[in-house]
């Protein structure tokens, strides 16, 4: 008969609570949830649970918000589960090594790259930024280190010139919970060999940061597209148009025509009127779905129409204008 392993989860946001979601179907029993506290949000900023929160709730599973796991009041919890195992996907928090000794078998951790590549906090974003050819999940053993610990499973996917962050994460939720899955089968049943990470092709996932989304038209029209595909749909890409602030949620790269080549960057190039085609340091951004302030994304031929003053070949876009 198939061993079913006592877990507790610890997760946050949305990706993390498909995986609990894909725990919850599975032979194991998770008698234990760790999340973040509630957080303000919205406009009215009132205490919002997170996305764990509300699924644990819905089936009644014991709950812990702690701020952090450093005391022994902190951890008493997780003591008292007498847990097999802690599965970890984007918590927040750090764990020490007095959290990591607690289960019976350590912790595990989805982690939505190929490791060692894109170790940190923001792997979706910089993996598709950086253009690469292939993503995936990585399901690894915890250790101290920042996503350093030893690779149990791994699933890859291709990356196209189309995948934006919203497209990649979902992909990779759906791929992460089947490795979860037959991961701890596999853990469960003995035969769930660790692989220590390569010491080459190491690179860390910086957190993104706000003032990354504007856009300096004098970088290559290919980096700006990775960009706006990057963050889509957080933080959002932007540049500024006349006084208005217009996000990028669309766009592609395309060659200079001989006539574009002597255009300083963040130009409106001419073209076809119900087209948005910008001049960058190398290669023309051609905007495919943009939004104005107070409206919705909606496909550029469409914004065109509607705010015809705001634009025509020759206007300057961005911080140059």
């Amino acid at each position: 008969m198939s061993r079913s392993l006592r877990v507790a989860f610890a997760g946050t946001p949305e990706f993390a609570a498909g995986h609990l979601n894909a725990l919850l179907g599975s032979r194991h029993e998770v008698v234990l949830v760790l999340t973040q506290p509630d957080r303000p949000s919205g406009r009215g900023r009132q205490l919002t649970p997170s996305p764990v929160k509300s699924l644990a709730l819905e089936h009644d599973l014991p709950l812990h918000q702690p701020e952090r796991l450093k005391s022994e009041a902190e951890r008493a919890p997780l003591i008292e589960a007498n847990i097999d195992l802690l599965v970890v996907v984007a918590y927040g928090l750090i764990l020490p090594r007095a959290v990591l000794d607690i289960p019976k078998l350590g912790a595990v951790n989805v982690h939505a790259s190929l490791l060692p590549r894109w170790r940190g906090a923001a792997p979706i974003q910089r993996a598709i930024e950086a253009r690469d050819e292939r993503s995936g999940v990585t399901l690894m053993a915890m250790d101290e280190g920042l996503d350093t610990g030893d690779m149990l499973l791994v699933r890859e996917t291709p990356l196209d010139e189309h995948t934006t962050a919203a497209a990649l994460h979902d992909r990779l939720a759906e791929l992460g919970c089947e490795l979860l899955v037959e991961g701890l089968d596999r853990l469960a049943d003995g035969n769930l060999v660790a692989t220590p990470q390569p010491s080459e092709g190491v690179t860390y996932a910086a957190k993104i940061s706000k003032a990354e989304a504007e856009l300096d038209f004098s970088l290559p029209a290919e980096v700006l597209a990775a960009r706006v595909r990057a963050f889509n749909p957080v933080p959002v890409a932007w540049t500024r148009l006349g006084e208005e602030r217009l996000r990028i949620w669309e766009a592609v790269a395309e060659p200079r025509t001989a006539t574009d080549s002597a255009t300083a960057p963040g130009t409106l190039l001419a073209g076809p009127t119900d087209a948005m085609r910008i001049a960058c340091g190398h290669g023309v951004l051609r905007v495919r779905i943009a939004q104005l302030p107070g409206g919705k994304p909606m496909p550029i031929e469409q914004l065109m129409h509607n705010r015809r003053h705001l634009h025509g070949a020759g206007m300057r876009l961005g911080s140059t204008s």
